[in-house]
């Protein structure tokens, strides 16, 4: 959201004049527009001044206000660099908020706890692992298209089935009890409520890693057959409970808001594009294709962790010094020309073209093969039960988040024909 952006920016703005001296840091406060231009769209569409920006230079500087250095990438082989580069970049949570306990998590750590931490969950997200998610997420979109097909009236399909689906298939990895999952999936959706405001998502957000907690401790003492207890199971002393819940808590934060916005934005791809509609429908071999495309070209996580420059370096000719703050946007470089002709519109027959949509080296997104299980299993379902499916609004009605990390639609009416 466009308030956790500003409070990225604003802590390190906060490090950086720390180190100055003199100036009151209690006066730090949202930063302007400008600075949010990676994080705005035209529906679902990056604003064009993000394109102009990437013709213009691959790397740039945004106006941050207070002396700040922070630089924007754009460019499709110069943010490959920034993403692939452990070691000139640190993502470490004390970067931001010093001497404050981190989230936990993959995304805000550094080698060799980094390293350390991600050898835990790589073996559970394996093919061979995650094979055994396959029957039941399809019970799971099943299940929720039957429950859209017995609702009256239009459908709201963020609520009824861009939500559900991952939360539901997060429980099952992780192993919460069956008893506990309509709480879990409430606390999952609590997070991410942008009408809640910020102190009920950081309440839920605290509350899922309090559960969490007692998860863990209860499978410390009787293991179950999810993640958490495979973890424990393999590796129980090299871990403690907070660490384990941090992690499960990673795995809810970056597998579940991610995943919806892609089914909900996925979904008005299709009802906007009657071809791809019927290539999805009708023909078994597109799906795959179609979930790299759509991925490519919606790039919900519009902007990765932000890094932060262990020394002097050079990126696409443009000096950057140490402690520099870099953000690279995926959404700009996922449109590189570079990258083929005609990138700014979805083509569900273009040969699958490389992206970023799941990040880049040390930091990609573990649970990529998961989602797109999900998305391959839910798209083509989801059109075939309802193959006269359209929009129950028009479509300059649907509301979009303004400015946000992860981009979605707040809501998604549809007529099931």
């Amino acid at each position: 959201m466009r308030q956790l952006t500003s409070r990225i920016l604003a802590a390190a703005a906060r490090r950086y004049l720390g180190r100055k001296g003199g100036f009151d840091l209690a006066k730090v406060g949202m930063l302007p527009d400008r600075t949010l231009v990676p994080l705005r769209r035209a529906g679902i569409d990056p604003i064009p001044e993000l394109g102009a920006i990437r013709d213009q230079a691959p790397v740039s500087r945004l106006p941050v206000p207070f002396g700040l250095k922070v630089w924007l990438v754009t460019g499709y082989d110069a943010a490959k660099q920034v993403l692939a580069d452990g070691d000139g970049f640190s993502t470490d949570f004390a970067n931001l908020a010093p001497g404050v306990a981190g989230p936990g998590g993959l995304g805000f750590a550094d080698p060799p706890e980094h390293t350390r931490l991600r050898k835990l969950l790589t073996p559970e997200f394996t093919m061979r692992r995650l094979a055994r998610l396959t029957p039941r997420i399809h019970e799971i979109v099943e299940d929720r298209l039957d429950a859209m097909a017995a609702a009256p009236g239009p459908v709201d399909l963020v609520a009824e089935f861009a939500l559900p689906i991952p939360s539901l298939v997060i429980c099952e990895l992780l192993g919460v009890p069956y008893a506990d999952r309509a709480d879990f999936q409430r606390l999952a959706m609590a997070r991410f409520d942008v009408f809640g405001g910020a102190d009920a998502s950081l309440g839920a957000i605290s509350e899922s890693l309090d559960y969490l907690r007692t998860v863990v401790e209860t499978q410390r003492r009787a293991p179950g057959d999810g993640l958490i207890g495979m973890i424990i199971r393999e590796h129980g002393d090299e871990v403690t409970d907070d660490e384990l819940a941090g992690l499960a808590d990673g795995v809810l934060t970056g597998g579940f808001e991610t995943t919806a916005s892609m089914l909900a934005l996925g979904a008005l791809v299709l009802l906007s594009d009657p071809a791809a509609f019927q290539l999805v429908r009708t023909t078994d071999e597109a799906a795959a294709p179609f979930v790299e495309e759509v991925l490519r070209h919606l790039a919900v996580v519009q902007v990765a962790f932000p890094r932060f420059a262990r020394d002097d370096l050079t990126i696409a000719g443009t000096q950057i010094s140490r402690g520099d703050v870099v953000i690279v946007s995926l959404s700009g470089a996922n449109r590189d020309p570079v990258l083929g002709p005609n990138l700014e519109h979805p083509d569900p027959t273009r040969t699958p073209t490389s992206h970023l949509a799941f990040g880049h080296g040390l930091h990609r997104c573990i649970g990529a093969e998961l989602a797109k299980m999900e998305l391959r299993a839910a798209y083509p379902a989801l059109v075939r039960r309802f193959p006269g499916m359209r929009l129950a609004v028009e479509p300059a009605e649907l509301r979009f988040r303004p400015a946000s990390i992860v981009y979605g639609v707040e809501s998604l009416p549809v007529r099931l024909g």
